[in-house]
């Protein structure tokens, strides 16, 4: 056999060896990550109260819990995200997205009163947009992650621990984002609060189906007594099977949505590619009534397309 040849595999079998490592350690360092955020936290202040507030205020809430009086429809929009609530950053961060698109839409535009419309389109719709995805992604790993969280409860309760300490298992147990829930359940009932208040609470600021129905049964065992072992069994049973059902439900409706993303992002990055290398193509006609009715029209009748296929597709259980 060429020594060369075995000399190149071994290099081959060192290289996937290292690359299989390093990408072990950078998994593992995540999930040490996640699991422990809420820790860090906990770190940094002194005791219960201070770490409740904190916590509270990270979610944009005040510090008794609620949310602000205006713009309620931002204040759930940025409980749901669980994006850390920084004012200071995120007008940095919102100042720098309004400068990015007042220099894209000046590069593309090629007028003047590009530069406001794009800093207004990225230094609003930028955020939202990122918050909404944030929402979105945080609320599936929520219905992806309360099954076991219920099973934790669960064990914990039939092993003989009560209802706070089972609750505050899942916070120490459990990566973000249940984790970080029913962390703060379990601070604010070690704060005062009944399993009943932390629970609502906790519904309120997921906003999530499932956890609703979760909290739905806690506040049905409070009030009317009964097994709650046997109750968060069923309910863990109820959630995993709507979560099949939602997964059933995106793959009969994929091919719809894969249509919409197509059909609505063509145009667009064919409008761009032509306005990058052919400006005159567009900007000389630009001025006539003809065109521009076309075109809005054009852009009219993609939106409400788009409006139908979301119907077709925006199913839920």
């Amino acid at each position: 056999m060429d020594l060369r040849a075995v000399y190149l595999i071994l290099v081959f079998a060192a290289v996937f060896s290292a690359a299989q490592a390093l990408i072990g350690l950078v998994r593992m360092a995540g999930v040490k990550r996640k699991v422990n955020r809420r820790l860090v936290v906990a770190e940094r202040v002194g005791g219960i109260s201070e770490l409740v507030i904190e916590l509270r205020k990270q979610r944009g809430l005040t510090a008794t819990g609620e949310r602000g009086a205006r713009w309620r429809w931002l204040s759930d929009l940025i409980m749901r995200s669980g994006v850390p609530y920084d004012p200071r950053l995120w007008g940095v961060a919102v100042a720098g997205a309004a400068v990015a698109g007042a220099v894209a839409g000046l590069l593309l535009s090629h007028k003047l009163i590009g530069a406001p419309i794009g800093a207004l389109v990225m230094g609003l719709a930028g955020p939202f947009g990122f918050l909404k995805f944030m929402a979105g992604r945080r609320a599936k790993l929520l219905g992806h992650q309360l099954p076991q969280a219920l099973d934790i409860i669960v064990r914990s309760l039939e092993a003989g621990h009560p209802v706070p300490t089972a609750v505050a298992l899942v916070g120490r147990e459990m990566p973000d984002p249940i984790g970080s829930e029913f962390g703060l359940a379990g601070d604010e009932i070690a704060y005062g609060a009944t399993l009943e208040q932390a629970v609502e609470r906790m519904s309120e600021r997921c906003q999530h189906p499932d956890v609703d129905l979760f909290a739905a049964t806690v506040r049905l065992q409070e009030r009317a007594g009964g097994n709650l072992t046997g109750l968060l069994k069923l309910n863990a049973q109820t959630v995993r099977e709507r979560h099949k059902m939602r997964l059933k439900i995106k793959a009969a409706s994929s091919e719809g949505r894969v249509s919409a993303i197509i059909l609505t992002a063509a145009p667009i990055f064919a409008a761009v590619f032509i306005q990058l290398t052919s400006p005159h193509f567009y900007g000389d006609v630009i001025h006539e009534r003809f065109i521009q009715v076309g075109l809005g029209g054009l852009v009219v009748w993609m939106i409400i397309g788009n409006m139908v296929i979301r119907k077709m597709v925006n199913m839920r259980i």
